[in-house]
């Protein structure tokens, strides 16, 4: 009589499944409805005023080829206090002699909603009048930048203020005095220079404190 070989048969089998069940783990595939990774915040971008004016004056080329700065000036939000010669968003106007227009650009590293979007922007051209000729300069007279503007004025007195007053803002200013023929830094303490609680001048192109202004 011949012998079966049933049970090795079986055998072979069980041993298949065991096989086949340690090659397919009871773990969920992934999907869909996995929890996504929190996004990643975006931080805001700090500029000193010498690094917008760059990148506005690049941009105000392209306008008009002749445009030149008459006024630059930074901006406070919640991001940003100006405690280091930095802000967020900077200001300003350029205007072209030859078409006696000007425009008003800004230079934005804000991440608020109601700041101007990250890069440079400008308004409309608009004309000047007959003043602004005495307030241009150009953009490569500005050589000591904000944050050295801020050094200097804290070693003249803004140290004391913001110790009375850690929260105290610190807004910057720049613009050219037609009868010194200086290019000149306006350091203010405060919202502006009508609540200022102390306002000191440097000198943008030597970076030396000249006086403390009214």
């Amino acid at each position: 009589m011949k012998t079966t070989h049933i049970p090795g048969i079986l055998t072979m089998l069980a041993i298949g499944a065991m096989l086949v069940a340690c090659s397919s783990p009871n773990t969920p595939s992934p999907t869909s409805t996995e929890t996504a990774s929190a996004p990643v915040k975006k931080e805001p971008a700090f500029y000193t005023g010498k690094s917008c004016l760059t990148q506005m004056a690049d941009k105000a080329a392209r306008w008009q080829a002749d445009a030149v700065p008459f006024h630059m000036e930074s901006g406070l939000n919640a991001e940003s206090s100006g405690h280091d010669g930095k802000s967020t968003v900077w200001r300003a106007m350029f205007a072209s002699p030859a078409r006696r227009t000007y425009k008003a650009f800004t230079c934005s590293g804000s991440r608020l909603r109601d700041e101007p979007a990250i890069g440079v922007t400008s308004g409309t051209e608009s004309a000047y009048a007959p003043n602004v000729n005495q307030l241009m300069f150009p953009s490569f007279f500005l050589t000591a930048d904000s944050d050295k503007a801020y050094a200097v004025t804290q070693e003249n007195g803004g140290k004391k203020l913001l110790e009375k007053d850690p929260s105290l803002p610190v807004m910057y200013s720049l613009d050219w005095d037609a009868k010194k023929k200086e290019l000149l830094w306006t350091v203010i303490y405060g919202t502006s220079q009508h609540d200022s609680k102390g306002m000191g001048v440097v000198d943008a192109g030597t970076g030396k404190y000249l006086r403390a202004a009214k």
